[in-house]
């Protein structure tokens, strides 16, 4: 899983430049994201890396590590 695919995902669902997306940001907080851009965000990952990611997960995914560490740990089907 490399970071950048999960940074160019995250960057055109809330339509800020990829580089500008670091691993210590808070979806909600730092990127200003909210429920249905989340939802956008757990859907393009899902269909770029061929995973669902349940209710549960989605729910820990506060910050973009959170979200590289779930995906790279392989803790989605």
């Amino acid at each position: 899983m490399e970071f950048e695919k999960l940074q160019m995902i995250i960057s055109e669902v809330l339509s800020i430049k990829p580089e500008d997306v670091k691993p210590d940001m808070s979806y909600v907080d730092d990127l200003g994201a909210d429920s249905l851009e989340l939802f956008q965000i757990i859907m393009g990952l899902e269909e770029e890396f061929d995973i669902i990611i349940d209710e549960e997960e989605a729910e820990k995914m506060v910050t973009v590590e959170d979200t590289f560490r779930l995906l790279s740990e392989g803790s989605v089907e």
